[in-house]
């Protein structure tokens, strides 16, 4: 499948108003004397005298001064967590690292260009040192790890490595995006967003069509698990493979249940990335 041209910037609007005193581009949670007009408040909780309304102040009964306040704009924190646990070298109608990586690519320079940090940890069983990039606006940093990210060959199973970053993520309330095959127990799931709860948290979801479509109705196979390395002889039919599609939507459900109740559910990108989707769905918060 052909992968159109990723977009110049990758744009994530906030339902939540950013609390940070730095300047950016997001909604404030701040009022003060510039940007966009917010509201009209009393002087006497608000004395910033430059910014008195006349017209409102001679209408009031009561005699009170008001003032006007605007809304600022501030900048957060955006951390992407990525899943390079073994089932992320899965290569078949394309490749999920590859995927992966240009998202990471376009959330970098989105974030830098917008005035927010950027931050990135790669787990598979645990935080990888070579893959963590705390909080920065670094292009060269940047250039850096997305050339580690993309030199990276998944090889360890399992993800708790996704926890262990999740708990150590600064406190003050940032946009996590998670990108993983979620290939998990929804045990594992639940820990995850509980452990980011207090953050907006946007999963992106990656499946390679080719995993149970390039299935035969009927063979012998020779199979391998990417995650625990074990093989197995299986021999296929009709009955067999429905029931591994069924369990495979199963999981996906689980997966959108346990996002859901946590803040969103999870965008899927299956073969590639839908650039003009995601950016939908991250505009629309959904």
């Amino acid at each position: 499948m052909t992968q159109a041209a990723s977009p110049y910037d990758l744009p994530y609007r906030l339902a939540w108003r950013s609390r940070s005193l730095r300047t950016g581009a997001h909604p404030s949670a701040r009022a003060g004397s510039g940007g966009v007009f917010r509201d009209l408040a009393m002087l006497i909780n608000h004395p910033d005298p430059r910014r008195i309304d006349v017209r409102q102040t001679m209408r009031d009964p009561f005699e009170q001064v008001h003032v006007r306040r605007f809304e600022e704009r501030s900048a957060v924190a955006v951390t992407v967590l990525l899943d390079v646990s073994a089932s992320m070298s899965f290569v078949g109608r394309t490749r999920k690292m590859a995927l992966a990586v240009e998202l990471v690519r376009v959330l970098a320079a989105s974030a830098r260009r917008t005035g927010d940090t950027f931050a990135l940890y790669g787990c598979d069983r645990a935080v990888r040192p070579e893959l963590s990039f705390p909080p920065s606006r670094s292009r060269v940093r940047e250039q850096d790890m997305l050339a580690r990210i993309a030199e990276f060959r998944p090889l360890h199973g399992g993800s708790s490595g996704l926890l262990e970053a999740a708990e150590t993520i600064a406190a003050r309330r940032g946009v996590v995006f998670v990108i993983s095959d979620f290939f998990m127990d929804e045990s594992e799931h639940d820990a995850l967003f509980q452990a980011l709860s207090a953050h907006d948290v946007i999963p992106i979801a990656l499946s390679d069509s080719s995993e149970m479509s390039a299935l035969p109705d009927w063979g012998l196979l020779a199979l391998r698990d990417l995650e625990t390395g074990r093989r197995r002889l299986v021999v296929m039919r009709p009955s067999l493979k429905t029931e591994w599609g069924r369990r495979s939507e199963a999981r996906r459900t689980t997966l959108r249940s346990v996002a859901a109740r946590y803040g969103r559910e999870p965008i899927e990108l299956k073969d590639a990335v839908d650039w003009e989707r995601l950016g939908a769905a991250l505009l629309c918060g959904a």
